[in-house]
């Protein structure tokens, strides 16, 4: 068993006429339609602390704040020279370029804005959206990899992939090893935690807080295995032989253990 060739995939994925829509735009439509859907199912259950009507509404404000905050993330975090020399790349987002941390900020400014003007509590609306967000991850990871994009470091696993973008060798299919943990594991332990006993919906934060550590600490270890971004200099490591991904986590681990001992210190809500 030897390394694997990258498939030709067409960056394409439909063709309607003079349009052309993208596996990673098509990506975001399911990702962010399949979590609508999953949040509404969500919101019918005890303690019903935001309803359905009020997830419904807030997923025009997800769209904006995933769009806009994961493509000024990347400019801001990733390269901001390039982007203050040639500001009208900016609003080229078919060319690529987002930022996960990014995206989280611009829906977590879009939840602040949107749970004051419904009076509702801002930390059930974020559990219900983070307990889809794996489902945006994986997906978004997996046209990555039929990109052939954000691809791994060399290797020589009998699973390596050559990908012809970066060179000859063999590397991570580090994208993969991202849509199974960012995505399906995740996914599954914030389905186990809401549909078990625990209940975790009951304890605002909860949820959330899983989400952000399971997120960061996931991303760090896949950073050992995921090619630095060399627009960063020094190759894209940065000290220690860290990478600027794995920085960008911490904080997302802090705060999340934060938010699930917060939520274990206070009493379950029961609504309604």
């Amino acid at each position: 068993m030897g390394p694997f060739q990258f498939p030709d995939f067409d960056p394409v994925a439909i063709h309607i006429g003079p349009l052309a829509i993208r596996w990673y735009a098509l990506a975001y439509v399911v990702a962010l339609l399949a979590g609508w859907r999953y949040c509404m199912r969500l919101a019918k259950r005890p303690p019903q602390l935001v309803t359905p009507l009020q997830v419904d509404d807030f997923l025009v404000w997800a769209t904006l704040g995933v769009i806009l905050g994961g493509r000024l993330g990347f400019v801001l975090f990733y390269q901001p020279g390039y982007f203050v020399a040639n500001p009208l790349e900016i609003v080229k987002i078919w060319k690529g370029g987002m930022s996960f941390h990014g995206g989280l900020l611009g829906v977590l400014l879009a939840m602040l804005v949107y749970a004051r003007r419904q009076g509702i509590m801002l930390l059930a609306l974020a559990d219900l959206v983070t307990a889809a967000t794996p489902i945006g991850l994986f997906l978004g990871r997996i046209a990555n990899f039929v990109n052939g994009e954000l691809w791994g470091r060399t290797t020589d696993v009998p699973w390596g992939v050559i990908f012809p973008r970066a060179s000859s060798e063999p590397r991570h299919p580090s994208q993969l090893y991202e849509a199974g943990l960012e995505g399906i594991v995740l996914f599954v332990v914030l389905a186990a935690l809401i549909f078990s006993p625990v209940q975790a919906l009951r304890r605002p934060g909860l949820v959330s807080g899983v989400f952000l550590a399971g997120y960061g600490a996931a991303r760090v270890f896949v950073e050992f295995f995921r090619q630095p971004d060399p627009f960063l200099g020094s190759g894209g490591f940065l000290a220690f032989g860290t990478t600027w991904g794995q920085w960008l986590s911490l904080p997302l681990v802090i705060g999340g253990i934060y938010l699930i001992a917060r939520a274990f210190r206070r009493a379950p809500e029961y609504g309604a």
